[in-house]
């Protein structure tokens, strides 16, 4: 049995999360706290495998609540957050203190798409029960220093754009790669994160703040330019086509069918299709199997794949479906990661 303990003010969320949990077999809800200080007391006593906590509570709030579990008794945290502006900058906090991935409650508070939400909250608290207790020791990753990545020496493949896809645990992985690139990297770097609607925006904010190289929210019609990395708005496919002598971004709804939106499999295709053999392909941490289906278009267009090592990755999920579909050239360690990217490029 996965044994969860639940986090939340709000009586109403507590059991709403309570029944949802309750749905699966092999999940036990042990307990909830309603506030941080008595969801820490009640990790140390019961020890739960899986702790989902609220961000937003009076006395200790989640991100105190989450600096003391981190320090006194680690343990996967599966934070609950809102997608106002807000909710989004402090849930992203809590992602670097230590939080391993999250879920937009505000289908909870608002009545709206519980069926939904009920399922992406227990794979996402299954995929958390499974993540090794010396990789939860290793929260919070710290900040990467700022000296920039070091070219080990030159790849015998020239990237011309860069495609990273990440899903659970990506946000500190993108940290430990993004702000050691220089200002002047001479390819554009795409990057999908999966996250909820509302989110994206203030992720590329953040990694912006403490990098050196441009980052921003990628908008339909810019240009796809060197210097600067571009992450795919939530909710939208991000795409590439050349027009002229000039690549730009195009967001777009299709496929509809699509598991993910915005999918590392739709980026990666059509970065295959426009760039062919000058394009790299990236998979780093993350549920599931998406960029499978890219890193192949990828690589059978001549480019270079590479998949984060199962050694550094929270979840050995989306690397791990990449490298048994033989897809991948390379399994590298996070570390080495902007190293590669700059030799490549």
């Amino acid at each position: 049995m996965i044994r969860v303990l639940i986090v939340d003010d709000s009586a109403f969320v507590r059991q709403a999360l309570t029944r949802m949990l309750a749905s699966d077999p092999e999940i036990e809800v042990v307990a909830s706290a309603n506030d941080g200080a008595d969801g820490v007391a009640k990790i140390k006593e019961l020890r739960p495998d899986v702790v989902t906590l609220d961000v937003k509570m009076p006395r200790v709030d989640g991100l105190e609540a989450l600096r003391r579990i981190m320090t006194e008794c680690p343990t996967p945290v599966l934070l609950l957050s809102s997608h106002t502006s807000e909710g989004a900058d402090v849930t992203l906090r809590g992602l670097e203190l230590g939080a391993m991935d999250f879920v937009d409650k505000t289908s909870v508070q608002g009545h709206m798409n519980l069926l939904g939400l009920s399922q992406e909250l227990r794979e996402k608290v299954r995929a958390l029960a499974g993540v090794p207790k010396d990789r939860v020791a290793l929260q919070p990753r710290p900040w990467p220093d700022r000296r920039p990545a070091r070219r080990r020496g030159k790849s015998s493949h020239v990237a011309e754009v860069v495609v990273i896809g990440t899903s659970t645990g990506g946000p500190p992985a993108l940290q430990a790669i993004i702000p050691r690139l220089p200002a002047g990297l001479a390819s554009p770097v795409l990057v999908v994160q999966h996250m909820p609607v509302g989110f994206t925006r203030s992720l590329a904010e953040r990694l912006a703040a403490r990098s050196q190289i441009a980052v921003r929210e990628a908008e339909d019609g810019e240009r796809v330019a060197a210097g600067s990395v571009l992450i795919a708005p939530a909710g939208r496919h991000m795409k590439v086509r050349r027009r002229g002598a000039s690549v730009t971004v195009w967001l777009d709804d299709e496929p509809r069918s699509a598991l993910h939106r915005p999918s590392v499999d739709v980026l990666m295709t059509s970065v295959a299709r426009t760039f062919g053999e000058r394009a790299m392909g990236i998979v780093l941490t993350g549920m599931g199997s998406d960029g499978v289906v890219g890193m192949r278009a990828i690589r059978e267009a001549g480019g270079r794949t590479l998949a984060e090592s199962e050694e550094t990755s929270v979840i050995y999920g989306m690397p791990k479906a990449a490298v048994e579909a033989g897809v991948v050239d390379e399994s590298v360690p996070l570390g080495r990661m902007a190293d590669e990217i700059l030799a490549a490029v």
